[in-house]
C-alpha cells in the first residue's frame, strides 16, 4: 500500500539493461496472466460443482410470475417477498427474459459471469493498492484461498446470491480505489463528477443482501467527510444520487409487502441473537479446512507490504514545521486529517471492518443451515485487501528503520504458503459427514440435495423430482382434479388430502401445497398450484409465528397444519379430513383467524391493492412486522381475547 513514488526502503529504479528490460517484460505478464490463471480456476471449479439448490428455485418461481404478468410473488393472488436479495431477483428476470432461455440455465449463465467479473475486480483494486511498478510483480493471493475453498465453489452457482455479493463487494474495492488513486484531493475539495458512480453503486448495497446496508453506509460516510466544492449542494446530489433507488424501493417494499424488510427475515427472525450457534457456524467453517492458516499469511503479508511516506528531514522542514504548528487553526488541523484519510487506507480500513461487522451480525443471527454459505461475504471482504500480494525482486535500499529485503522474502514464502493450502483444500469434498442432518443443523447442502436426487448435478427443476415425496406429490395432484390441500404425511410416497367443500366449482377447486421444500415443489407445478410452508418463507400466517427457541437454525418456526385447512377452507371434519390434522385443532384456528389483527396482517397481502390499500400497508408495514401469532391455536385465542369454540 504505497502513499508515494519512492516508498521507504526503495528507491529509484536502476538505470535500464537489457538484462532488466526483460526482466520487467516478464513481471509485466505475471498480472494479467495470474488473472486469466484465477478466473479459469474459479469457473472451473465452479463449473465441477454446478447445481441449483431448492432455495435457489424459490427465486425462479418469482421469476415465472413475473414472466406470467402475476408481479413480484410466489403465489399470484398473495404479494410475498421470499428472495432476500431484490437486485437478484430482478437480475434472473431480465436475464431470462432477454435470452428466451429456461430459467435454470439462465441462472447457471449469470452466476459463472458474475464469478469471473468479481475475481477480475478484486485483483484490478489489488493492482490499484499496492501500485504495480517495474521490479514488483502481483501474485493472486486471497483470491486463490477464497476460491480453494469447497462452499465457495459450491455457491458460485446454486442459484442463490452469493455471486452477485461478491461480484459487488469487488466492483466497489475497484471503485473506490480507483477514485482515490486518479483523483488527488485538490485545497478546495474533491471534484463530484468522480464520485457519482461510486456513490451509486454504493447506494445498491442493501438492495444486494439487506445486510451489506452497513458497508454502503461505511463507503458513503467516508465519501461525504472527503472535503467537496460546494459542501451542502454536494451532499444532497450525492445522496440523490445513492438513495434514489433503495429508497423508491422502500417505499414499494412497505407498500406492496405491507414489510419494511423481506418477508424471509421475518419468517427467521434475523433480528434475534443466537451467539452459541453462530460460533458453531464458524467453527464449521473455520476447522475443516484450517482457514486460520491462509488468513494469517495473508494477514502478515499484507501488514509487512504497508509502507507510509517517508522524506529526509532537515532543519529548515523542522523550522517551517514548527511555524505551521505555532500558526494552525482546528479549521486547518480538520483539513490535513481529511487530506490523510483521503487514501488507499481508508479504502482498506472500510472494506476490514466491514468484513468483521458483517461476520459479527452472522454470529449473532445464529449463522445458517447451509454449510458457510452467510459467511463467503464477510470473507471475501476481508480478503481483498490481500486479493494479490507484491513480491519486488530489485531496486532494493537498505534503510535504518526498513527491511525490504526481509519483507519481500516474507510475501514470498507467504504466498507459496498459501497456493500449498490452497491447492490441498481444492481437493477437500467437503463439510465432514455434511449429508447428515447433526444437532447442530448444519449440513452440506449441496452434497445433501446430491444424495439424495441421485444427480450429480441438480439444476433443472425435474432434477429434484426424485427427491422424497416430490413424484408423490405430482401424482397426487394429477389424481386429484378437483383440488385440495396436500400434507407431507411421515412416509415419502403418499400425501394427505383435505378435500375442498362442495359443491366443486367449475374447473375445480384451488389446489394448495403444505411442504418446506418450496423450490422443487413450486417448480415442477404450474403458477395455478398455490405453495405455501410451514416455516413462513411463502406463506405469511406462518412467518408471523412465534420462533421456536430450539428449532434448527434457519427452520425456527413450524406452524401446524390445522391453520393451512382452516385458512385454505377446506373441509375440516371426519372422515374426510385426514388424520394428520386435528378437528379440535382446526376448529380453534377457525376462530383464531377472525382475530382483527390477523385478519388486518393477511388483508395486507391479500386484499386488492387500490391506493388505498397501498397507503394503509405503508403506514402499518412496521406494526406488521412486530406482529406475532402463537403457533398453537388454542394459546392463540386466549392471545386475542377470544373464545373457545363449543
Amino acid at each position: 500500500m504505497e502513499e508515494s513514488a519512492e516508498p521507504d526502503g526503495e528507491g529509484p529504479d536502476p538505470a535500464p539493461t537489457p538484462h532488466r528490460d526483460r526482466l520487467d517484460s516478464l513481471s509485466r505478464l505475471v498480472f494479467p496472466t495470474g488473472i486469466a490463471v484465477s478466473v479459469a480456476l474459479f469457473l472451473y471449479g465452479a463449473w465441477e460443482r454446478r447445481w441449483i439448490a431448492d432455495d435457489g428455485l424459490i427465486v425462479l418461481r418469482t421469476v415465472r410470475n413475473l414472466l406470467a404478468g402475476n408481479g413480484p410473488v410466489f403465489n399470484a393472488g398473495e404479494r410475498v417477498e421470499t428472495n432476500t436479495s431484490v437486485l437478484w431477483t430482478y437480475l434472473n428476470f431480465l436475464v431470462t427474459w432477454a435470452t428466451g432461455a429456461r430459467p435454470e440455465y439462465a441462472v447457471l449463465g449469470l452466476t459463472l459471469v458474475l464469478d469471473a467479473f468479481a475475481v477480475v475486480f478484486a485483483l484490478l483494486g489489488a493492482a490499484l493498492l499496492w501500485h504495480l511498478r517495474p521490479g514488483k510483480v502481483l501474485l493472486p493471493a486471497g483470491v486463490l484461498a477464497y476460491i480453494a475453498l469447497p462452499p465457495a465453489r459450491d455457491f458460485a452457482t446454486s442459484g442463490l446470491e452469493t455471486p452477485l455479493i461478491i461480484f459487488w463487494l469487488a466492483l466497489m474495492w475497484w471503485l473506490l480505489l480507483r477514485w482515490v488513486r486518479r483523483n488527488p484531493l485538490p485545497v478546495d475539495g474533491a471534484a463530484l463528477q468522480p464520485m457519482l458512480l461510486p456513490a451509486f453503486m454504493a447506494g445498491l448495497g442493501p438492495l444486494v443482501r439487506p445486510e451489506l446496508a452497513m458497508m454502503s453506509a461505511l463507503i458513503l460516510g467516508f465519501m461525504v467527510v472527503v472535503p467537496i466544492r460546494r459542501p451542502l449542494r454536494s451532499i444532497l446530489v450525492l445522496a440523490a444520487v445513492a438513495g434514489f433507488v433503495p429508497v423508491a424501493y422502500q417505499i414499494f417494499r412497505m407498500g406492496y409487502y405491507a414489510l419494511p424488510y423481506p418477508n424471509t427475515a421475518l419468517a427467521k427472525d434475523a433480528t434475534g441473537a443466537k451467539w452459541h450457534q453462530g460460533f458453531l457456524y464458524l467453527s464449521n467453517l473455520v476447522n475443516p479446512y484450517w482457514l486460520w492458516l491462509p488468513v494469517a499469511l495473508l494477514a502478515i503479508a499484507a501488514v509487512g507490504n504497508i509502507r507510509p511516506p517517508h522524506r529526509h528531514r532537515t532543519r529548515r522542514d523542522d523550522s517551517e514545521e514548527s511555524e505551521e504548528k505555532r500558526s494552525w487553526t482546528v479549521k486547518e488541523v480538520l483539513r490535513l486529517l481529511q487530506v490523510r484519510a483521503f487514501s488507499p487506507t481508508s479504502v482498506v480500513a472500510i472494506f476490514v471492518a466491514s468484513g468483521l461487522l458483517m461476520g459479527v451480525y452472522v454470529l449473532r443471527v445464529g449463522g445458517d443451515f447451509m454449510h458457510g454459505r452467510v459467511l463467503l461475504p464477510a470473507l471475501f471482504a476481508l480478503m481483498l485487501p490481500a486479493a494479490a500480494l507484491p513480491v519486488r525482486f530489485r531496486g532494493f535500499q537498505y534503510s535504518p528503520l526498513r527491511f525490504p529485503r526481509t519483507i519481500a522474502a516474507v510475501t514470498a514464502v507467504a504466498w507459496v504458503g498459501i497456493a500449498g493450502w490452497a491447492a490441498a483444500c481444492a481437493t477437500v469434498p467437503g463439510m465432514p459427514n455434511g449429508t447428515v442432518i447433526g444437532k447442530s443443523g448444519i449440513v452440506d447442502e449441496r452434497g445433501f440435495y446430491v444424495l439424495n436426487t441421485g444427480r450429480s448435478h441438480p439444476i433443472r427443476a425435474e432434477d429434484y423430482i426424485d427427491f422424497p415425496r416430490v413424484r408423490a406429490m405430482l401424482q397426487t395432484i394429477e389424481q386429484r382434479p378437483d383440488g385440495g390441500l396436500l400434507l407431507a404425511t411421515n412416509t415419502f410416497m403418499n400425501w394427505a388430502v383435505t378435500p375442498p367443500p362442495q359443491p366443486i366449482p367449475e374447473g375445480g377447486a384451488e389446489q394448495v401445497v403444505y411442504f418446506l421444500n418450496l423450490g422443487m415443489s413450486s417448480m415442477n407445478v404450474g403458477l395455478d398450484v398455490r405453495v405455501i410452508d410451514q416455516m413462513g418463507l411463502a406463506y405469511p400466517l406462518a412467518a408471523h409465528s412465534q420462533r421456536l427457541d430450539d428449532g434448527r437454525i434457519g427452520h425456527d418456526k413450524s406452524l401446524p397444519p390445522d391453520w393451512a385447512v382452516a385458512d385454505t377452507g377446506m373441509v375440516d371434519k371426519r372422515p374426510w379430513m385426514p388424520p394428520i390434522a386435528n378437528e379440535t385443532w382446526v376448529a380453534e384456528a377457525h376462530v383464531a383467524l377472525s382475530c382483527p389483527e390477523t385478519q388486518a396482517v393477511l388483508n395486507s397481502t391479500r386484499a386488492k391493492l387500490t391506493i388505498h390499500q397501498f397507503v394503509s400497508n405503508f403506514i402499518h408495514s412496521i406494526q406488521f412486522a412486530r406482529y406475532r401469532i402463537d403457533r398453537i391455536p388454542e394459546y392463540d385465542l386466549i392471545r386475542c381475547k377470544l373464545q373457545l369454540p363449543q
